[in-house]
């Protein structure tokens, strides 16, 4: 099955003279990237594929790329998002220029940059804006004053409350309540040792100080202090990032009164009634235990603490709204410490952001009607087909799965929605009022406007037309509570999917992204949901023990990658990123070989079909990161970084070892029986 392979150079120039069916590049010139979809000037052919087969794709970019100053890593999808936010730039000066009417989407989008521009505004009113909801902090006299506040949704407590599809009856929505309170990422950067995070804390204590003495506190360290003690309390009781990942553990159902005996300190009907939620008879409770010693903690810890600690988050969650100083102090902590960036953003750059997070879907009808060719639904929408078949195929004939258990996968996969490029109806922001001049009254009329609309649909039936994404975002998402897979306009680009690409490079780019996404209704948490979205155990117990078996396994090797000397990927965090990635590739291949027909590819520049297939891959992952960065991600995010997805599932799937003659020696190789197989 496997030959010796030779050099990087010489592997692919003896697979192109074994092949009678060579193409010339020519076939697909019009690729945007290369002669057929991969840069193949980034590879670095001293680096054997199965040795390091992200740096044999990557290696030459690798080494010459820096990283902007203004950015904590820059791979593909920080490539095409600059794209996205140039385009949305030169719509918000359209707009800005057409002198638009009144009330309309087009004032509201044009007065809100201009608020943030005008930086000069800012400094004029100072802290100013803020006064109103600090004396009201400063008020609080007694432990019912502060149980008051804990509806107010400007302001930051341990609970937090929000509003999405019910996992008993995905017809409605209900009110969730999660664990929250932390100024840091996560829990470990309150509780890990290490000189690293020594530093963290003390840059932290330095910015809390810093804000303190911004707003005037008479004793701002002895105030810092105050709050670091009782945030590090609050990170005690915090669930772990794995932990949270567990359906069976973080989503429970309750009533009212349950939710009242798990935390009696709490005065819920107050708090839920301020949130716009009177009357709620059935909440969803996530960190059950974070959830009741944060009501203790409330009831527990010196008023005085809670009093600045509330304080700090307000300045905090506003202080890119505020003047120079107060945005700076929050940039040199959160971006130049907490991320290793050298540089802020530019601020037009940062404007549009506002824009896109606050009215999101304003701006994406102008963009996907300027940058998203019809062709490309259709397009996608066949891809998707192809995957979705893909998948079928797989799953007829998975040896670890009992028939009870694959009808029941078979009907999940029949009843996947895919979403492509935009929604069906656009969101109505007429009930949101943007004034000019005013941009932290403008962000919180804009917070206050998605609040409501979100608390507006608790008695509504659950709109499937929805999108949790704005057309401009590159990425893509699964919902596991609507069964739902979708692909905002902007990632259908380069090096993703070009139409004009070799099929293998689209195959093995976007069609994995497919996938994936795909996959993650059958990954650690989505195979908790049923064709539905209800939460069912559909599983028969042997095919469950052999799934967490094959998990285990895959968690094993994704731990075994560390990147930092103090930092190690978390199999179990990642678990459901992972499974997305390896089924995503394996369904991604299996459809680009049944779209062959039974034919080989042709060889171009070189490389076969299948090399191209895993090459996109590889190349969809190039990214370089900060340590920082890099830390961070390590410690709170459930995806993998780039340079161990670009790699570490490859290792898996027997047609990426046939595709470059890996065997056994080289460093990426898997013995046949230590390869994870799932889906």
């Amino acid at each position: 099955m496997r030959s010796v392979l030779l050099t990087a150079a010489a592997i692919s120039a003896l697979l192109a003279a074994c092949s009678p069916t060579t193409a010339p590049a020519e076939q697909a010139s019009k690729a945007e990237i290369g002669s057929f979809g991969i840069d193949t000037a980034a590879i670095d052919a001293s680096v054997k594929p199965g040795d390091d087969f992200y740096t044999y794709v990557n290696g030459k970019w690798l080494a010459d790329f820096a990283i902007p100053a203004d950015k904590a890593r820059y791979g593909v999808f920080d490539e095409l998002s600059d794209r996205a936010e140039t385009n949305l730039r030169t719509i918000v000066d359209e707009l800005a220029a057409s002198s638009p009417a009144s009330g309309t989407n087009e004032q509201k989008v044009a007065d809100l940059f201009a608020s943030w521009m005008d930086e000069a505004a800012l400094e004029t009113r100072g802290v100013s804006p803020l006064k109103p909801k600090l004396d009201q902090i400063s008020a609080i006299a007694s432990r019912s004053d502060l149980m008051k506040l804990t509806g107010d949704i400007f302001l930051t407590f341990p609970i937090s409350a929000g509003v999405e599809t019910d996992p008993s009856d995905t017809s409605r929505y209900a009110v969730w309540i999660g664990q929250d309170g932390l100024g840091m990422p996560n829990r470990d950067y309150y509780l890990k040792s290490g000189e690293r995070f020594d530093q963290y804390r003390a840059a932290y204590t330095a910015y809390l100080t810093r804000i303190f003495e911004v707003i005037g506190n008479p004793d701002p360290a002895a105030a810092a202090k105050q709050v670091l003690t009782l945030e590090r309390k609050i990170a005690e009781i915090h669930w772990a990032p794995e932990r949270q990942r567990n359906v069976k553990e973080a989503v429970n159902q309750m009533s009212l009164a349950e939710l009242k005996t798990l935390a009696p300190s709490v005065n819920w009907e107050s708090m839920l009634a301020d949130l716009g939620l009177p009357g709620t008879e059935r909440v969803v409770v996530q960190e059950t235990s974070a959830i009741a010693d944060g009501g203790k903690l409330m009831q527990s810890e010196p008023l005085d603490s809670w009093k600045n600690y509330l304080a700090f988050h307000y300045v905090n969650d506003n202080a890119s709204y505020l003047t120079k100083a107060v945005d700076d102090a929050n940039f040199e902590f959160y971006s130049r410490t907490l991320r290793g960036v050298e540089t802020q953003r530019d601020r037009w750059k940062r404007g549009v952001g506002l824009l896109d997070r606050l009215m999101g879907e304003a701006l994406g009808q102008i963009y996907v009607a300027r940058h998203f060719p019809a062709d490309h639904k259709a397009k996608m929408d066949e891809l998707v087909a192809n995957l979705r078949t893909g998948l079928e195929t797989r799953l007829q004939t998975l040896e670890w799965m009992d028939d009870a258990t694959r009808q029941e996968a078979l009907k999940k996969l029949s009843t996947f929605e895919p979403r492509v490029g935009y929604p069906n109806k656009w969101r109505d922001y007429s009930a949101l009022s943007i004034e000019a001049g005013k941009l932290f009254e403008n962000v919180a009329a804009a917070r206050r406007f998605e609040w409501n609309r979100n608390v507006s649909r608790i008695n509504s039936p659950v709109d499937r037309e929805e999108w949790g994404m704005n057309p401009q975002t590159v990425n893509a998402y699964y919902n596991p509570l609507m069964n739902q897979i979708t692909f905002p306009a902007a990632i259908l680009q380069p090096p993703f999917f070009d139409p004009a690409a070799d099929p293998a490079v689209n195959y093995g780019a976007i069609g994995a992204v497919i996938g994936h996404e795909i996959g993650h209704g059958f990954d650690d948490q989505g195979r908790e949901f049923d064709e539905t979205g209800k939460i069912r155990n559909w599983w028969s117990e042997q095919t469950n023990a052999n799934f967490l078996a094959s998990t285990d396994r895959l968690a094993a090797l994704f731990d075994s990658y560390c990147p930092l000397a103090d930092g190690c990927v978390n199999g179990r965090l990642t678990m459901g990123e992972n499974i997305g990635d390896l089924g995503g590739l394996q369904m991604a291949y299996e459809a680009y070989r049944l779209s062959l027909k039974g034919a080989e590819a042709p060889v171009i520049d070189g490389f076969t079909g299948d090399q191209r297939f895993f090459m996109a891959w590889a190349q969809a992952w190039k990214a370089k990161q900060r340590e920082d960065a890099l830390r961070n991600q390590l410690l709170t995010d459930p995806h993998s970084p780039a340079m161990v997805r670009g790699a570490a599932p490859l290792r898996n799937i027997d047609a990426w070892y046939e595709a470059f003659g890996v065997q056994e020696g080289d460093k990426m190789y898997l013995p046949p029986d230590q390869r994870v197989r799932i889906w």
